[in-house]
């Protein structure tokens, strides 16, 4: 079996595109891969013209090692975020043909489950007005989906510092959503890596007792030093990770002890197996992984295989229900999380377990997204 060669599909949203590749094989096999790009997609879809030129026409689907290291290391360049999201999305796709073609899921292929659910938490929920009421409300109906985490970024504009003011008002509306979801659904706190290392533990003490889940990305990820320095005073887990985009890139981040979760993400560190290799290197550190999943629902069905078979795997981001209302039907047989329990079920469908419609993708082209933590409407509020 051979590549004949790969056809990509950019879905807009209001505040991102998500770029979906499908694999084409000489035997009739078509699999998918999906990233989500951020001011970058046509970038994106520039590297992976040359790269069908270069290196994956031709290829063996099923020689998606060989493929992945020709296309990181066979242009003499480093590879970067654009590089790293095309080898994602190519990736994942071979492993959807295998598969198929095999008649099992992707989680068989990589040494069988150890699980037969993975649990979800909930982000994009929050997207309303930033009132400790609204915020109750929208926890509320989170919890009413059967979910039994969440997380928020109750922090505003705050960029390395944050006033008195702000600080107090981002503890009512953590404390309005503790309040909503009870005492026992894990809460995660999210900074976005726009704090100092001195506010960011301020911040930390400040919402210590609404118990947050974890802490992530206090500091910006480029310094680890700053991290740690963090993680020595703060008394809950920290997460991070989301933007680093080739898994040797952890290796300081595991020798610093600075992280006690990691969150790569499968559609920008080159995909399912860098993934797993990474996941492995982390359970020999004792640290857990719940990857960064704000993608569509390709993206979530490849988190899942890897889920699937990951003994330290700890829970997968879920954006689907809150963001993408409007575009679930571009994918079919997107996963959902099961009312009753808060929980992903393993699917047993072969390759990824879902199919991408081209014809439904139509409908929502290419936008200008833009996604701006220092916009208006992150400090909406209520009249004084």
């Amino acid at each position: 079996m051979r590549i004949t060669g790969i056809t990509t599909h950019v879905v807009g949203t209001a505040w991102r595109n998500l770029t979906y590749v499908l694999v084409h094989t000489d035997e009739g096999l078509t699999g998918v891969g999906e990233t989500r790009m951020l001011g970058h997609t046509d970038a994106l879809r520039g590297y992976l013209r040359e790269a069908e030129a270069n290196h994956i026409a031709g290829s063996d689907p099923f020689a998606a090692e060989d493929l992945v290291r020709r296309m990181k290391y066979g242009d003499y360049g480093r590879a970067g975020e654009i590089v790293m999201s095309g080898i994602a999305c190519v990736e994942m796709a071979c492993w959807d043909i295998k598969g198929k073609a095999l008649g099992v899921p992707v989680w068989q292929l990589l040494g069988g489950k150890v699980t037969d659910s993975v649990p979800a938490y909930a982000n994009g929920w929050y997207t309303t007005e930033r009132t400790p009421d609204a915020y109750h409300k929208a926890a509320q109906q989170v919890m009413a989906r059967g979910y039994r985490a969440l997380k928020i970024d109750p922090f505003g504009t705050g960029h390395l510092e944050l006033g008195a003011e702000e600080t107090r008002y981002a503890v009512s509306l953590i404390e309005a959503v503790r309040d909503a979801i009870g005492p026992d659904a894990e809460l995660m706190l999210e900074m976005h890596g726009r704090f100092s290392p001195a506010t960011a533990v301020r911040l930390a003490r400040e919402m210590a007792p609404f118990r947050p889940a974890w802490l992530e990305e206090p500091v910006p990820p480029e310094n680890l030093k700053a991290l740690a320095k963090v993680a020595a005073k703060v008394d809950m887990p920290v997460a991070t990770g989301e933007r680093i985009h080739d898994r040797i890139e952890f290796r300081e981040l595991f020798e610093s002890q600075a992280a006690d979760i990691v969150q790569p993400d499968l559609g920008h560190i080159g995909g399912i197996l860098e993934t797993r290799k990474l996941a492995a290197t982390a359970e020999t550190h004792y640290t857990l992984v719940a990857p960064h999943n704000v993608g569509g629902s390709v993206l979530t069905a490849a988190s899942l295989q890897l889920a699937a078979c990951t003994p330290n795997f700890k829970v997968l981001e879920h954006f689907n229900d809150f963001a993408d209302a409007e575009i679930k039907k571009v994918v079919k047989g997107a996963p959902e999380v099961d009312p009753e329990t808060g929980r992903f079920p393993v699917s047993h469908a072969p390759g990824l377990g879902v199919e991408f419609d081209a014809d439904a993708a139509a409908e929502f082209p290419q936008q200008q997204a833009r996604f701006d933590l220092w916009a208006d409407g992150w400090e909406r509020r209520a009249p004084k």
